[in-house]
């Protein structure tokens, strides 16, 4: 008899914390945003950045959280992202702030994005593009001040200005920025490559009349917010993470759980998974965690992060696998298959923090975040 993969797929749980999952708060995203808007005033319009499915959290439930606050629109990394937002339902303008490859610029015309131009090459493009379209499509000029990665650079903006300012049809010149590149570390930089930015726009005498200048992301909306121009480009602050020390912090948006699967006790001496790059050194008990690198915990947590287990941080022991992981519980008692243990957020006022994962792991929060697995239900809190 052939198998039945329509009654296997009917029978499968339907329960999203049945095994490991993402936790998510509106409340604090929305606390957060608050923030934002308070540290540089309500005339100041809010580009959330809402890139890699936003920073890993899922687009459709961040946008929806946000919707209420009228943000002036949404920020994200590729054309194929702004066209998904647009099938989503969003109609708020939508800025790719990073260079598109010119094979997707017909569907950023057809969809009404707005693109980062970096090169007189692109500025060129897009507007035949459009113009063999016989649509107009809105454009930001992407100044490179330090970064080095993309952008026309500042120190030959006499030269190329000119060129870029000339009216061409098919483009409407909505905004200009450039992004920080050390701004949660040194908060001079900010100051020193905002006065590179001015230095370009003086170059011009054909700018817009209501040119939309943004600079700043999370660190800078935080250490300058007098710096603010017309837009800042809030990111890693909204969704839970720190943005340079003895900065203001935010409210924790997400955590991560898993199930205990199984727990067995461990005599002196019993090795542990792959490569055996644990054992016992007294008579120990564990539990096994259904969360794994396929999950998206990094790898390099094996052997040197923790768990959160009835209110007790327990060490991660033994390496990470793709779909399970170990922590020693060794003294804490009520441990059975389907306890929750917390590897990111709070369980009975002990936290870990998703700063705390990513300095254990040697990484940043973005990469924690981002690296979350589609494996991982994302349920978002009634609040």
């Amino acid at each position: 008899m052939k198998p039945c993969f329509w009654h296997l797929s009917r029978s499968m749980s339907t329960n999203p914390k049945a095994r490991a999952w993402v936790q998510l708060r509106a409340d604090a995203l929305r606390a957060n945003y608050d923030r934002i808007v308070q540290s540089v005033g309500p005339e100041v319009g809010v580009l959330p950045m809402v890139k890699a499915d936003a920073y890993g959290l899922g687009v459709s439930g961040v946008v929806k959280a946000l919707e209420p606050f009228d943000p002036w629109g949404f920020g994200v990394a590729t054309v194929s992202e702004g066209v998904a937002l647009r099938h989503a339902g969003v109609v708020r303008p939508i800025v790719v702030c990073s260079p598109a490859p010119a094979d997707d610029v017909a569907a950023a015309v057809e969809h009404d994005l707005q693109l980062s131009i970096s090169s007189l090459r692109a500025l060129e493009h897009t507007a035949g593009v459009a113009a063999a379209k016989d649509r107009t499509i809105g454009w930001h000029l992407d100044v490179d001040t330090g970064m080095g990665r993309s952008g026309f650079d500042f120190r030959t903006s006499s030269e190329w200005m000119p060129e870029v300012s000339r009216t061409r049809p098919g483009l409407r010149w909505v905004g200009c920025y450039t992004h920080l590149h050390s701004a949660d570390e040194d908060a001079d930089s900010i100051d020193l490559q905002w006065s590179r930015l001015e230095d370009v726009l003086e170059q011009s005498d054909a700018l817009p009349a209501h040119l939309l200048v943004h600079v700043l992301n999370s660190a800078g909306t935080i250490r300058r917010s007098s710096r603010t121009g017309s837009l800042v480009r809030p990111g890693i602050f909204l969704y839970g993470g720190a943005v340079g020390e003895g900065q203001m912090r935010p409210e924790p948006l997400v955590s991560v759980h898993a199930r205990v699967v199984h727990v067995r006790d461990a005599l002196t001496g019993t090795e542990l998974g792959y490569g055996s790059t644990y054992a016992a050194t007294v008579d120990e008990q564990w539990a096994t965690l259904s969360i794994g690198y396929g999950d998206g915990l990094p790898r390099s947590l094996s052997n040197r992060g923790a768990a959160l287990v009835n209110g007790r941080r327990v060490p991660i022991i033994g390496r990470i696998s793709m779909d399970v992981t170990v922590v020693n519980i060794t003294g804490i008692p009520g441990v059975a298959e389907g306890t929750v243990a917390t590897l990111i957020g709070e369980q009975d006022g002990a936290s870990i923090s998703v700063d705390d994962v990513a300095k254990a792991a040697g990484t940043i929060s973005y990469e924690v975040l981002t690296g979350l697995t589609g494996r991982l239900p994302r349920v978002w809190a009634s609040t």
